[in-house]
């Protein structure tokens, strides 16, 4: 263990090599950039520096348990032409989107606050490898800890760059919510138009000859009646299976476990469902599940050659869990127009996720999962922070002000000008040559015990975030 942080430490300080050639051309391209007109040289300096950061936030995520939030602003959307085919960027059009597009590059470059940050961290990589270089020596894994909370309090993400995430993020979840609203709407139309409105025209039809042959053949008039009897029969059952397409009754009355259950029974399949819900999910959610698990049912059926399945319904913590498993011969890809694109959209208006295991052959798995959609996460509450941890950062925030100020920053002051009252500042009573490294070493001190007692709460609170977040990627060759 001692070997291997030793040779984290080593990887570490000879990334010093590529660094200081990279902060020398990027603090070079910035000045032509900015000071010759060079402006397209802008660009190739941000992505440079952006992935030396990148390069260290894994670094960090892999030798220490601090992960590091990417900051940066979402890109901006490609421009889109106006009516009369021309791409307009502030008050000049132009004929093709490449300049209206660097243009918005250009500013979602120069305006994201993380892009200078990052500029900052590479020019004081060195400053604090130096300083943090007794640490990596003698005590490596402190050492990399202290980095990796440097890294963090440069490279983490900021409110801004969260809050326009969210914003993209809910932009993105709006647009897909509105096209599968859209695509049932049409479904709906579609079912009625080919099918009930069909009907009954015929049944009109069939009325209108009977009133013709009512007095001439009455014979015939009956079993005209007879048949737009059997017709209003088939519209009424084809009304019904439309109204459930849209929200079906027994899910209304009698929630999610019955509605599958219900789903199971008329199934061709042979259909085990195993349900564990303590509470009922909210309207919109159980919807969205339902009509996930009969599209998956209906796929097993048709498109798998399936004889069982299973449904599983379970809870974890606040997240709704949903596993629909069939033993047809797999091969499912959501790129063949399998329907699993459209439970994603569902699913995406509730940051719902999904995975899908569905080797050739089979069988075949699908997981979804809806986090935070069952009453138990407002009815909790989020844990308080264990009592030595709050003990520590008091300790923290009481003491760190004295080698900070006091013995760092004010006995610099004092050694600059040359003040001769040494007073119970530390430093001014060792020997001329060990009184400056003294003073910078207290105010290193002083901002590492500050950066500590900020971290260890925040940290806290970003742990307790990062176990309700599940991450299920589609994956059909697994």
């Amino acid at each position: 263990m001692l070997l291997r942080r030793f040779g984290q430490v080593a990887a570490l300080l000879a990334l010093l090599l590529v660094e200081v050639p990279v902060i020398v051309l990027s603090l070079t391209m910035l000045l032509l950039s900015f000071g010759m007109g060079m402006v397209f040289l802008y660009s190739p300096q941000v992505r440079l520096v952006r992935r030396m950061a990148e390069f260290n936030r894994r670094l960090m995520r892999d030798w220490t348990d601090v992960h590091i939030e990417s900051p940066y602003l979402p890109e901006p959307p490609p421009p889109e032409p106006q009516a009369d085919g021309l791409y307009r960027s502030d008050r000049t059009l132009y004929k093709t989107p490449r300049i209206p597009a660097w243009n918005n590059r250009w500013k979602w470059m120069i305006s994201d606050p993380a892009t200078w940050r990052d500029t900052i961290w590479l020019v004081l990589e060195p400053v604090v490898k130096a300083a943090l270089l007794p640490a990596f020596v003698t005590l490596p894994e402190r050492g990399l800890r202290v980095y990796a909370l440097w890294s963090d309090l440069m490279l983490r993400a900021t409110v801004a760059s969260r809050l326009a995430s969210q914003v993209s993020h809910l932009t993105r979840t709006r647009n897909l919510a509105a096209d599968s609203q859209a695509a049932e709407m049409r479904r709906i139309e579609r079912d009625l138009h080919d099918g009930t409105q069909a009907r009954l025209v015929a049944i009109g039809m069939t009325l209108g000859a009977v009133e013709q042959l009512v007095d001439d053949d009455p014979a015939a008039a009956k079993a005209l009646l007879s048949k737009a009897r059997d017709a209003s029969s088939e519209t009424l059952t084809e009304l019904r299976r439309v109204i459930r397409g849209i929200h079906p009754p027994v899910l209304a009355e009698r929630g999610l476990a019955d509605a599958v259950r219900a789903l199971a029974m008329d199934s061709p399949l042979q259909v085990t469902v195993d349900v564990d819900l303590p509470h009922r999910p909210e309207a919109p959610v159980e919807a969205a599940v339902y009509f996930a698990v009969s599209e998956l049912l209906s796929n097993a059926a048709r498109h798998g050659d399936a004889r069982t399945a299973t449904v599983d319904l379970s809870t974890n913590g606040p997240n709704l869990r949903v596993t629909v498993t069939d033993d047809g011969m797999g091969g499912a890809d959501p790129a063949k127009g399998s329907g699993l694109s459209g439970i994603e959209r569902r699913l995406a208006a509730f940051d719902g996720l999904l995975a899908l295991n569905s080797p050739p052959g089979g069988p075949t798995t699908v997981s979804m999962e809806l986090p935070r959609v069952l009453p138990e996460h407002w009815a909790g509450s989020l844990p308080k922070l264990p009592r030595w941890k709050a003990a520590i950062v008091v300790l923290l925030w009481a003491t760190a002000w004295c080698p900070t100020f006091p013995q760092g920053i004010v006995a610099g002051v004092m050694k600059t000008f040359g003040i001769g009252e040494k007073s119970w500042f530390l430093a001014l009573h060792l020997p001329g040559p060990w009184q400056w490294p003294v003073i910078l070493g207290m105010i290193t001190l002083g901002l590492c015990m500050h950066i500590l007692a900020i971290w260890i709460p925040s940290s806290h609170n970003h742990n307790r975030e990062l176990r309700f977040a599940r991450v299920f990627p589609i994956n059909p060759g697994c």
